[in-house]
């Protein structure tokens, strides 16, 4: 603060927090430590008694100490911090560490706090190591929406588990445990899950999430994939972000509107599409990126609970405008897409 305003004179910085990827980003590796005994013992019993869970044992880079924690937020602030802002939101293929601090986990399990991780980039601010945006973005996902989840948690629980407000039922696609798609951006985010227990935000939202909410899975399918896959899933964080952020299954208690995107958006923000099978420039057919006409399908099909949110008027304008030709073209090629996965066809 300055005395009664915010540094800078804005109270967020998310104008410059969204650039896509550039070409020849130097993105620094990960905090890792090699398995002490004890680890190494406990790898070995995890091995023996779930060889078929899903998820990859080794490499194994977690900290399991205090003094490691601390050590892998050091090298954040040291390493990546300086452009987290800029590219919080940036995708890159075989990149799944980003300049994110991947510091969750150990917040999540008590080896870190969060007092300590806001003051620690409020030094390196005023130290003049890391810029405003990448400061206020990082504190206000801690101090702001960390703690904004957690009151939705206590308040809404035990009913918030079981909403459901678009009434989604289908069944989580075996490709979200497997990777075995012909989608570049979700093989890419599933795999990288698989082998670190960790994506950073935009990949569980825009992409996995994203999918999970425009073809309508189940919510209770989809919130046990996330607890299950992510080392930083506790519940209490895990199920108001899914249910509520991700799939606006709470009817908007937690966000103010359903987070859909079309392949647009993952172009944008990733260089997954140019290694796809599909073509997100193409909006229909076989050959048609699936999350062009699955957002559309989504927006027509629930056009009596979503076209009175003031935040969705542009997409019924839009949807309004399209020809039947066009709203009949998008339903086959959902139709064409879900029959597929129902036979457990790869897509």
């Amino acid at each position: 603060m300055d005395q009664d305003g915010p540094i800078g004179g804005q109270w967020n910085y998310d104008a410059e927090n969204r650039k896509p990827p550039s070409s020849g980003l130097d993105v620094p590796d990960t905090f890792r430590t090699q398995p002490d005994k004890i680890t190494q013992e406990v790898l070995a019993v995890v091995e023996t008694y779930f060889p078929d869970h899903f998820g990859d044992l080794l490499p194994f880079h977690f900290a399991v100490s205090r003094d490691q924690a601390v050590a892998a937020l050091e090298q954040f602030i040291a390493k990546r911090l300086n452009l987290f802002g800029d590219y919080q939101d940036a995708m890159i293929q075989n990149e799944p560490w980003m300049y994110h601090s991947h510091i969750g986990f150990y917040l999540n399990c008590g080896l870190l706090t969060p007092l300590e991780c806001i003051e620690r980039a409020e030094a390196a601010y005023h130290q003049g190591t890391a810029p405003l945006n990448a400061v206020e973005g990082f504190i206000r996902q801690i101090l702001g929406w960390r703690e904004y989840v957690r009151g939705i948690y206590w308040l809404k629980m035990p009913e918030y588990k079981s909403m459901n407000f678009l009434e989604s039922k289908r069944p989580l696609p075996n490709f979200y445990w497997t990777a075995d798609t012909q989608m570049n951006c979700m093989r890419q985010c599933i795999t990288e899950t698989k082998q670190n227990a960790y994506a950073h935000h935009i990949q569980r939202l825009m992409v996995l999430g994203n999918f999970a909410l425009i073809a309508g899975l189940d919510p209770d399918e989809v919130n046990n994939w996330y607890l299950l896959v992510y080392a930083d899933a506790y519940e209490w964080v895990e199920l108001p972000n899914v249910t509520g952020m991700v799939l606006f299954a709470d009817g908007g208690q937690l966000a103010s509107k359903p987070y859909a995107a079309s392949g647009a958006y993952i172009n944008k923000m990733s260089n997954y599409c140019g290694s796809c099978k599909y073509k997100v420039s193409v909006k229909n057919g076989p050959n048609a990126c699936p999350f062009n006409y699955l957002y559309w399908d989504f927006i027509g099909r629930n056009d009596g609970k979503l076209r009175g949110n003031p935040r969705m008027g542009f997409m019924y304008k839009s949807l309004d405008r399209m020809s039947d030709e066009k709203r009949q073209a998008i339903q086959d090629d959902s139709r064409r897409f879900f029959a597929a996965i129902d036979a457990n066809e790869k897509v």
